[in-house]
Formats: structure tokens, C-alpha cells, sequence
């Protein structure tokens, strides 16, 4: 195992690019921004609201570092604060490499209530939502957001028609099988799933992140920090783990860094999405797409990652 003598740099694009539907290229490391509202966990109705200069610095450090991928979503908010209009004020006027991807599937009312999943006839509205905040007459992707196992046809259907009316430019699904992936993509391109799925998370999920890269499709792991933690943002056991503390130490990283760094390399089409309102995480994070795992280190962490899923 080599060890190294500093910390990996920070920077977005360290990890390599990935294309997204044949014309936007992203960097590997991206952001996600579902814990920017707030301090504490996300999505509940009484999340503390986060400081609003400390959101928006994150967000055009993020930028700085090369970060040119962003996941948010219109129902990522708490009160007086919504992810969306957050990037709007940061980053409007958008760089022009600046991909931005939301999604879809179950609103949240004003209190913070989650609502009925939507059927075919809401989601123009939440699209149109999500233009509206963003301060964009497009969206770069729209995930469609799956609860359960039912067809999609009918919802991603609409979505379809909404990308060839020029309202969205690409398409994706999130918390998805492989069989809601060959549905959809009987109906227009898929540039991307995003499931959950990190070290010692989901290993049933190998097959499905490998059979993505096959078909030309991202894989974008939500979670992969989190873990088990999920929207309270508490790290899983496995981020514990000896065999990561110890890869961690031998790099200079932490095992958060080794956690992104592993769904990194389970191929060229995974992208990550850290998220965090916290300026010196933002950087760490970051800085995970230049960690370079060796042969050994690899087979130790698949070697948790089956016993701790």
C-alpha cells in the first residue's frame, strides 16, 4: 500500500469527466445539495434553517473547485430556505458548463409534509416548479423519483414529452430497478441512475452499477457517506471499519475520502455527489476524486463492503 505524504488536492475534475447525453461533460465529483437548507437533517418539516451567506459561499466554492455537476431537487428546503433558490442566488448568472440536475416524483407541501407520490398530470407542474426557482427556461436533466415498484411508462412518458417540448434537455431516473430502467429507456435516453449505494451499502447494487456503465448510462450513488445515516447525515459503520481507517491513514485521507473514493472507482461512469453546507467538508470531498485506491486497497474495501451490506 503506497502512503503519501499530503493530503489529495482539491479539485472537481481530478477524478476525469463523464458525458452526459453526448453533449455535457461533467467532472466526476459534483455536489449534491440537499443538506444546504438546513443544519441537521434534511427533508423534516422543523429542520433548523442554515445560514444563509454560509450556503451561498459553499455553493460558488463548489464552483471554484471545479465542481460543474449539481443535484438538488424543489422539495429540498426547510423553512426560509430552499436548495434551489440558493444555487439561483449564488450562481446566476450559470457558467456555461454548469449542469444542473433535479428530480422529480414525491412534493412536499409548504410545511414540509411529504405529499402523495405524483401522478403523470403533476409533473409538468413540479418541472415548471423547479424552472421557476432555478431562474431557468430549461433543465440541464430531470431525475424521475420512483417509490415502489409500479411502471414508470406512463410518468417518464410525460417527462418525454416535456424534453421534446424543450423544457428539460436530458433524463434520468432515481431510486430505480433494472427493469424501471429498460422500460424507460424503450421510451426516450437515459443519461443516468441515482440510487443509493456506497462502501458497505447495497452490494445487491453491483450488478446494476456495472450494467449502467454497459449501456452508456451514469451511475450517480446517493448516500455514499451517509449511509445508513441518510438525511440526518450520520455516518455508517462501516465508515469505521479498520480496514478504511487504515486505507484512510495510508493515504493521508479520511475514511469519508475513502468512501467516495471507492464508489469512484467501481467505474468511469459513477458520479459522486457529496453534499454538505460546511466549507472545510466541501474541500475534503472535493479532494476525494484525486485519492488513488491501489489493487490491495480495493480488495480490502470490497472485502467490507460484501460483509457489511
Amino acid at each position: 500500500m503506497t502512503s503519501t505524504s499530503h493530503p489529495p488536492s482539491p479539485f472537481a475534475g481530478a477524478s476525469g469527466t463523464w458525458q452526459l447525453g453526448g453533449d455535457r461533460t461533467v467532472n466526476r465529483i459534483g455536489f449534491g445539495a440537499m443538506r444546504l437548507p438546513q443544519t441537521g437533517e434534511a427533508l423534516v418539516p422543523d429542520a433548523v434553517p442554515r445560514d444563509r451567506d454560509q450556503a451561498i459561499r459553499v455553493l460558488r466554492r463548489a464552483v471554484e473547485l471545479g465542481v460543474n455537476h449539481i443535484d438538488t431537487a424543489a422539495f429540498y428546503f426547510s423553512p426560509l430556505r430552499s436548495a434551489n433558490e440558493l444555487i439561483n442566488r449564488a450562481l446566476a448568472p450559470y457558467p456555461d458548463d454548469l449542469v444542473i440536475a433535479t428530480k422529480v416524483g414525491q412534493p412536499r407541501d409548504p410545511s414540509g409534509a411529504w405529499l402523495p407520490h405524483a401522478g403523470p398530470g403533476q409533473l409538468r407542474g413540479l418541472v415548471e416548479e423547479n424552472l421557476r426557482q432555478l431562474g431557468r427556461d430549461h433543465l440541464d436533466v430531470v431525475n424521475l423519483r420512483i417509490v415502489g415498484t409500479d411502471s414508470v411508462a406512463e410518468r417518464f412518458g410525460v417527462l418525454a414529452e416535456l424534453r421534446r417540448a424543450g423544457l428539460i434537455r436530458h433524463l434520468g431516473l432515481s431510486n430505480v430497478t433494472p427493469a424501471h430502467l429498460a422500460e424507460a429507456r424503450a421510451i426516450a435516453p437515459v443519461v443516468c441512475v441515482q440510487n443509493m449505494y456506497g462502501l458497505g451499502v447495497r452490494p445487491d447494487q453491483d450488478a446494476f452499477v456495472d450494467a449502467c456503465g454497459e449501456q452508456g448510462v451514469a451511475f450517480v450513488p446517493f448516500y455514499a457517506i451517509a449511509a445508513a445515516g441518510r438525511e440526518a447525515g450520520l455516518a455508517s459503520g462501516a465508515l469505521d471499519h479498520p480496514a478504511v481507517t487504515a486505507v484512510a491513514r495510508a493515504h493521508g485521507a479520511t475514511p469519508a475520502q475513502v468512501r467516495i473514493a471507492w464508489t469512484l472507482h467501481r467505474g468511469r461512469h459513477v458520479l459522486a455527489i457529496p453534499g454538505t453546507g460546511d466549507p472545510a467538508h466541501l474541500t475534503a470531498n472535493i479532494a476525494a476524486g484525486a485519492l488513488r485506491l491501489t489493487e490491495a486497497d480495493l480488495a480490502r474495501l470490497d472485502a467490507v463492503h460484501r460483509r457489511e451490506g
